[in-house]
Parts: C-alpha cells; sequence; structure tokens
C-alpha cells in the first residue's frame, strides 16, 4: 500500500496560499483534507457540468480540463480505497 503524501486542506484566504498536511491515514487531518478533496471535487463536476452543457467549447477547451478531473478523480478513488480499508 503506498502511504498518501502532502494532502490539501485548502487556501488561506487571507495569504491565498494552499495549506498541506502530512496527515496520519484515518486521523483528524486526514478527514479534513477527504472533506475538502470532496467538496472540490464537486466543485469541479458542477463547471465542467455546465461548461458540457453549453454545447460550445472546443475539444481544446474541453482538454484543459482533463489534469484536473484525473487529479480530482484519483484522489476521490483514493479517499474510497481508504475508507474500505478501515
Amino acid at each position: 500500500m503506498s502511504a498518501r503524501c502532502f494532502r490539501s486542506l485548502g487556501v488561506d484566504p487571507t495569504t491565498g496560499r494552499e495549506a498541506f498536511v502530512d496527515a496520519r491515514p484515518g486521523g483528524v487531518l486526514d478527514e479534513l483534507a477527504d472533506v475538502h478533496a470532496l467538496k472540490a471535487a464537486a466543485v469541479l463536476v458542477t463547471v465542467v457540468g455546465a461548461v458540457l452543457e453549453g454545447g460550445r467549447s472546443s475539444d481544446t477547451e474541453l482538454a484543459a480540463f482533463v489534469p484536473a478531473l484525473h487529479a480530482a478523480l484519483e484522489e476521490c478513488v483514493g479517499i474510497m480505497a481508504a475508507d474500505r480499508g478501515r
């Protein structure tokens, strides 16, 4: 099993810098990072859904979402796998 490295807890609204933690699996910070990841994925789904419904985006514009969608999906799968292992 590969250990997850640093997890994002979001962006500090004061400084604009992203906060990362080295969370212990199953710990409080890990759970906070899970919540942040799931909220971020939900926002991404909403944005991409709206773009797709608009139907006016080029393939190049749509391709710009692929890295973000891949990262969100990878993190969500990691969360599900960790929950299954508990």
